[in-house]
């Protein structure tokens, strides 16, 4: 049998490959008919209320938070309960993608279930959506109260003052709310979900476009952080909680992985030290998890890393050097 040309193996093995990665992608990652990655919204919006009649009251004990540590979004929700000392109010259930699976694994099983699919289907047995990370549970109704994280740190901040060992401190004062939320929207789109538009972008103009975004915002942002600490002035609020998360795994796994390569997080003037300086918080470090980072993003993600290779590097050192 003749051996097939060069050529038309090279071309039948893309085909192939560009097929199967449109097909798993179409899966992992929503798209517009442009190619640009669209994110689901969440779907369980509830809160808690210290209303007499609300379902959810605030509680010491009663709440738990389902969160991946590689997740930046649940990350953003450990950080908060950490900043506020609500470890002994809510407690933490820990899960692991599964490549095989295609899902989240609790890593200890509870309520009689084994993933975090089964959680939500405990939750909402004819629940037909994504199965993400954080949860917001309640333990005595057996409920999702919430997986939105925008919305649970905001919970987390000021439902729980009662419980907290640093009621003192409030990441989302009234006075600067405004403020807060333009910074939210603004790094929302552009960095938080930009990074994820640009690894999971399925044209090049669409990722082109996202790149462009992100990395102006970030410029934007580098040059507010020259003048002052914070993104609203002297004070820590939300919006840097809701960057941090995105900084924070960056340089690791965005830069390289997600082809959000036009500068680390290093590179920048103050962006890089500003990262330090927050990781740095009381208690932020213990949120910190760079090697579950590491091993989630180029471990599970197939379509992005078929051959499952880790990458070594010197960024947990690097978040060890003093802020300049």
């Amino acid at each position: 049998m003749a051996k097939l040309p060069p050529k038309l193996v090279i071309q039948s093995g893309k085909f192939v490959w560009t097929t199967l990665w449109h097909v798993m992608m179409s899966n992992l990652a929503p798209r517009s008919p442009s190619g640009e990655y669209t994110r689901p919204a969440s779907e369980f919006r509830n809160t808690i209320s210290p209303d007499p009649d609300a379902l959810y009251p605030p509680a010491s004990g009663r709440y738990k938070l389902f969160v991946g540590m590689s997740c930046p979004w649940a990350h953003r929700t450990l950080v908060v309960r950490s900043l506020k000392g609500l470890e002994a109010a809510i407690a933490v259930s820990l899960v692991s993608p599964s490549p095989v699976e295609g899902g989240w694994i609790l890593d200890t099983p509870e309520y009689g279930c084994r993933t975090l699919a089964e959680i939500y289907h405990l939750a909402k047995s004819d629940y037909k959506g994504r199965c993400t990370v954080p949860v917001l549970w309640d333990t005595k109704t057996n409920s999702i109260v919430n997986n939105e994280s925008a919305e649970i740190i905001v919970m987390l901040n000021g439902n729980f003052t009662d419980f907290s060992t640093h009621p003192e401190l409030d990441l989302y004062p009234e006075s600067l709310r405004e403020k807060i939320e333009i910074w939210n929207d603004k790094i929302y789109h552009a960095v938080n979900n930009g990074v994820y538009r640009c690894g999971f972008a399925q044209t090049q103009e669409a990722y082109e476009i996202a790149c462009r975004e992100l990395f102006a915002t970030l410029d934007e942002i580098d040059r507010v952080l020259g003048t002052q600490p914070y993104l609203c002035g002297e004070t820590l609020t939300l919006a840097d909680i809701r960057l941090f998360t995105t900084l924070f795994r960056f340089d690791v796994a965005y830069f390289g992985l997600f082809k959000c390569s036009l500068r680390r997080i290093e590179d920048y003037s103050n962006l890089g030290s500003y990262l330090r300086h927050l990781y740095h918080l009381p208690g932020v470090e213990n949120t910190c998890d760079l090697e579950a980072v590491k091993r989630d993003y180029y471990g599970n993600l197939f379509p992005l890393n078929p051959g499952g290779i880790i990458p070594l590097s010197a960024d947990a050192q690097t978040l060890l050097k003093p802020r300049r």
